[in-house]
């Protein structure tokens, strides 16, 4: 005799919620207590009333709902009720809900437009998921917008000010506002685009280092002017100057979250077009062994940490998390006998125990002047947010000179670049091979979603196996997409990373006013490995793909890289593929 199956402690709830929010009667979820004492998600609950009643159940994975048929519904009430149109069929309209027994909502869209009305059941998260991409964030908020009397657009150009008055005292711009904000901080965005065009008003956000464009309603394009003027609020700009590019910021709480949002707006052909990017203030530092380097980088970054004076530089484009990995460093020695101060613009974390300085241009407090004064505050370890004019890095190199550790990025194709830019910018060669201890270049990369991502057995997966050296029973894996990752096929980044020690050898060279490539070569014969060769590694880990390492390293990295594994002949093959 089999044993009973014991009931799910999770299963009271969900079904008290389903029933709290009309999508069971009390019978049905007495009935469904008894006949499935072991369900474990409102799908199977939605499913089992399908069966019950005679209807369908769809999971809206593949659907694609009639968008004329849409266009019929009012939006504030599709997304209040959770009803999603799908398809007419037979004379009647399916319209998928997650709320069979809240017929009021049904009733109204029949009684709005005269038609006959199909339920079709499908989880929540679903409908939602679906109304959001096919009406657009904000939809409700621009349907009421649509509707007011009395609200009236004016034009952008225009020296009237009404517009921006009624942007603050419109409740219905305001909410918008905060959507796409929300929106975008959920989805885990950096950056958020607003970008004007003759007939849109577009809306993007850069997740995982791509830009994907967002659904918005199509009357979007009337509140523009409005949406913009709610943003200059927000972040204390000058609402009235619509012709000279302004810079800005908001800070904002949500679910015990402080983000900072650095607001960049700048007159366009078809208007001002904004863009926010978000800092998450309290993200969690991780563990210097945490950050995915590999043994050789990892245990030469310790290395560099324990000494007294000197300049560690860590170079990469934008975004490629250049001051989290420096301030992993930071937090590794931050301790009570060391002081340790902080020049940045702006402070992206704030750390205990560490002495942070916001730069303030406006008010005169630059990098060079931060730097100036800090010196004569007695600190051990000095982190400047970014080298970006001679001055700084004068400074830089004289505060390493006498007896302090540096941090600092800069922003340089690789790491060799990082020598050959600071005498660009004015530094003594002899300045440079004396203060320089090491150079860490980095990029970061999307990691396929473990959801998703398929083994890739197509032919040139194999050849790249053989051209990198990977082993043949090592499978490689392809990028496919799914609800989860929002059909990228990635989800999170991973950094690929390149560690140049300055020696003796490259010390030399500096003074000789070498070439990049010069001490490329030197830093390799000493055991560097390129940005490419630390993608590949991740490659054969099933990390990424051998698409996105490409996508992020130069051709000399990768040929570099292949050349070390297999030969100058496969390194030409790899370049081209």
């Amino acid at each position: 005799m089999n044993p009973a199956v014991p009931p799910n402690p999770a299963l009271p709830s969900l079904l008290d919620r389903m029933v709290a929010a009309r999508q069971l009667s009390a019978l049905d979820a007495q009935a469904l207590r008894q006949a499935k004492p072991a369900i474990l998600s409102e799908e199977e609950a939605l499913r089992w009333l399908a069966r019950e009643y005679g209807l369908s159940f769809t999971s809206l994975e593949d659907v694609d709902p009639d968008r004329q048929l849409l266009s019929l519904f009012p939006a504030r009430l599709l997304l209040k009720e959770e009803l999603l149109p799908l398809r007419r069929h037979n004379g009647t309209v399916e319209v998928a809900t997650s709320r069979l027994f809240a017929t009021h909502g049904l009733d109204a869209l029949k009684t709005l437009t005269g038609l006959n009305l199909q339920p079709v059941l499908a989880t929540s998260e679903a409908v939602q998921r679906e109304i959001k991409k096919r009406l657009g964030v904000g939809a409700d908020t621009i349907g009421t917008l649509d509707e007011e009397k009395g609200f009236q657009v004016v034009d952008e150009n225009s020296e009237d000010t009404n517009l921006d008055d009624a942007a603050e005292d419109e409740a219905s711009i305001i909410r918008f506002v905060n959507q796409v904000l929300k929106d975008a901080i959920e989805l885990r965005a950096s950056d958020v685009h607003l970008e004007p065009f003759e007939d849109e008003f577009r809306i993007r956000y850069r997740i995982d280092g791509e830009l994907q464009e967002v659904s918005v309603p199509a009357q979007l394009k009337r509140f523009q002017p409005a949406i913009v003027s709610r943003v200059k609020i927000l972040s204390h700009l000058n609402i009235a100057e619509k012709r000279l590019p302004q810079d800005g910021r908001i800070k904002i709480r949500l679910d015990n979250a402080e983000v900072d949002i650095r607001v960049s707006v700048i007159p366009m052909l078809h208007g001002e077009a904004v863009v926010m990017r978000l800092l998450r203030q309290n993200s969690t530092l991780r563990g210097l062994s945490d950050i995915g380097m590999n043994l050789r980088e990892l245990e030469h970054f310790r290395h560099v940490l324990g000494m007294p004076h000197g300049i560690i530089l860590v170079t990469g484009p934008t975004g490629s998390g250049k001051t989290s990995t420096l301030y992993t460093a930071l937090n590794e020695i931050n301790d009570s006998v060391r002081k340790i101060i902080t020049v940045e613009d702006p402070v992206e974390y704030q750390l205990k125990g560490v002495n942070q300085i916001q730069v303030n241009e406006k008010s005169g407090l630059t990098f060079a002047r931060g730097l100036r004064s800090i010196l004569r505050h007695d600190p051990d370890v000095i982190l400047i947010g970014e080298i970006r004019d001679a001055e700084t890095a004068q400074i830089a190199v004289q505060a390493s000179l006498t007896g302090h550790l540096v941090f600092s990025t800069l922003h340089t194709n690789d790491a060799p670049g990082a020598l050959t830019r600071l005498v660009d910018m004015g530094v003594e060669p002899y300045l440079v091979a004396s203060s320089l201890e090491a150079v860490l270049a980095q990029r970061l990369v999307r990691v396929l979603c473990k959801l998703c991502k398929q083994p890739d057995t197509s032919a040139r997966a194999a050849q790249f196996k053989l051209k990198l050296g990977i082993a043949p029973d090592r499978t490689l894996f392809k990028s496919v997409g799914c609800r989860e990752c929002r059909n990228t096929g990635f989800f999170g980044r991973h950094a690929i990373f390149e560690w140049m020690d300055t020696d003796e050898e490259i010390r030399q060279l500096i003074l000789k006013s070498a070439s990049t490539d010069q001490i490329r070569a030197a830093a390799r014969k000493a055991g560097m490995r390129t940005l490419a060769e630390d993608g590949w590694r991740l490659v054969a880990a099933g990390v990424t793909t051998v698409e996105e390492v490409l996508s992020v390293t130069t051709a000399k990295e990768v040929e570099s890289a292949t050349r070390n594994q297999t030969g100058d002949s496969a390194a030409s093959i790899a370049v081209a593929g």
